[in-house]
């Protein structure tokens, strides 16, 4: 008889506990520099003849001439707003973020059963290579499903690559990977906890938070989502009925992933196969096949996949850039808000220069020291006119920002500690309007399921909300 397996928001506990005590040296060290130093708010863009030069637009074949670049850049513009489009890509480029993908297509998912079923779909349809990788990985429901369809496309001589990360799936049995290698899946754990299972492979400081699916050269997934069964159910259907606040595990959780096309997809595989071939993973990976359409799209992407070896999370400093240099809005929907100071400063700073300021934030979470560290800052932010609203009725997991309509950022980095300078992530950064209105009118869905915070009824909070605020602030750092 099995032995029964602990609840997901229990074992959550036990990873994070594991993690905090991993990390606390290395987190201590950089709290004790007291700012992460990476804001510039004298940062200018760059202008459209400096613009030209650092800006480069990549296609299938690599780098693409100027006249094709001239024609991508003016089809982003014409669908709004030129200027601020300018604005942001000049300031991308200020800050180092000058190469682009060009002739892509990006579509919201939202929740895990739309992700899942085009996840499904996409595998179903794979010719040559199938890549995976994920934080968390489990052995039951539709994670298993996934499992399944897996086998059987490496069973009809598909390549398939899994990677997962050893904390994140720490609950997941060792047998269900075995079954995947048996079926002729080839398997990796980053980094993992048993310093003899790969030697010189690892690290607990380390983890690996993306969440990535690569089918052939044509289609990927990424986005805040895991192969996990707390997915089962929407946010916005039948998880909204009321449920015991403690019962994170089987609320609604609320994510969003996107589909990707075009060279946004080999660029993404590249990523995988960097990471594959670092951590010593047993298992050859093909080539990169030809994809069934060039440029299916006219979507012009950043890609940005964070890796502490390199130094602080690229998005972070994007983000951080972008709201500082934002003209009219800046709306974040984040699972985990514990970011330190300069970012909290950057965004007041932008709500009392009049921009139009809004956060969504968990109401409940699978974490609850990180919701109280998101607390203790909020009364800083109502104060600067930053508008913050919490949702209650779901389990808000999603990693999502939009900065003046025109710069979207969709991906695994939340604004805390671990995926500032601890965590591989990924993400993807979508320049233009048509992408920015979708993600917009995804954030006020998400407005309307929340709950605003009243300044005044917040300033009347009790001594010991204030008290979990505090001790939630000092260990910041480690959450």
């Amino acid at each position: 008889m099995q032995a029964a397996r602990p609840s997901l928001p229990h074992r959550r506990w036990q990873l994070a506990g594991l993690a905090w005590i991993a990390a606390a040296l290395g987190a201590l060290a950089a709290a004790a520099c007291g700012s992460l130093n990476e804001r510039d708010p004298l940062l200018r863009p760059l202008p459209p003849p400096q613009l030209a030069q650092r800006v480069t637009l990549v296609g299938r074949d690599g780098p693409v001439d100027a006249a094709a670049e001239a024609r991508d850049l003016a089809r982003v513009k014409a669908e709004g707003n030129a200027r601020l489009f300018e604005h942001h890509l000049g300031v991308l480029a200020a800050g180092g973020d000058a190469q682009l993908l060009r002739g892509n297509t990006a579509r919201l998912l939202v929740d895990g059963p739309a992700t899942f079923a085009a996840m499904k779909a996409a595998i179903a349809a794979a010719r040559q290579r199938i890549l995976v990788e994920f934080y968390i990985v489990e052995d039951e429901g539709v994670a298993a499903e996934v499992a399944d369809l897996l086998r059987e496309k490496a069973a009809a001589g598909v390549s398939v690559a899994l990677m997962y990360d050893s904390v994140g799936s720490l609950g997941t049995a060792s047998a269900f990977f075995d079954r995947l290698r048996d079926g002729g899946v080839a398997v990796c754990a980053f980094n993992p906890i048993n310093p003899l299972e790969r030697p010189g492979h690892w690290g607990l400081l380390q983890r690996n938070h993306r969440k990535m699916l690569a089918v052939d050269s044509d289609v990927a997934f990424t986005g805040g989502i895991n192969l996990s069964n707390v997915y089962a159910e929407g946010s916005f259907g039948s998880a909204r009925r009321v449920k015991p606040p403690q019962d994170v595990e089987h609320q609604g959780w609320r994510d969003t992933q996107v589909e990707l096309r075009g060279p946004v997809v080999p660029a993404l595989a590249t990523v995988f196969r960097e990471s594959w071939l670092h951590q010593g993973c047993e298992g050859e990976l093909p080539p990169a096949p030809a994809p069934r359409v060039a440029a299916p799209g006219q979507r012009v992407i950043k890609l940005v996949a964070g890796n502490p070896d390199h130094g602080v999370n690229p998005t972070y400093k994007a983000l951080l850039n972008g709201i500082d240099a934002s003209q009219r809005s800046v709306q974040l929907t984040m699972a985990y808000f514990a970011p330190g100071p300069e970012l909290i400063e950057a965004l007041c700073d932008a709500a009392r220069r009049g921009v139009a300021v809004s956060l969504v934030l968990p109401g409940r979470s699978d974490v609850k020291m990180v919701l109280h560290a998101a607390r203790s800052r909020y009364a800083q932010l109502l104060d600067a006119g930053v508008q913050i609203h919490e949702m209650s009725h779901a389990v808000m997991h999603a990693k999502m920002a939009v900065i003046d309509g025109v710069l979207s950022s969709v991906g695994s980095s939340n604004l805390d500690w671990r995926s500032i300078v601890g965590n591989n992530e990924m993400d993807v950064i979508v320049l233009g309007d048509d992408f920015g209105d979708q993600m917009q009118a995804l954030f006020r869905r998400d407005v309307a399921a929340s709950e605003r915070i009243d300044a005044a009824q917040w300033a009347r909070r009790g001594l010991g909300q204030r008290l979990l605020e505090r001790v939630a602030r000092v260990i910041e750092p480690l959450l």
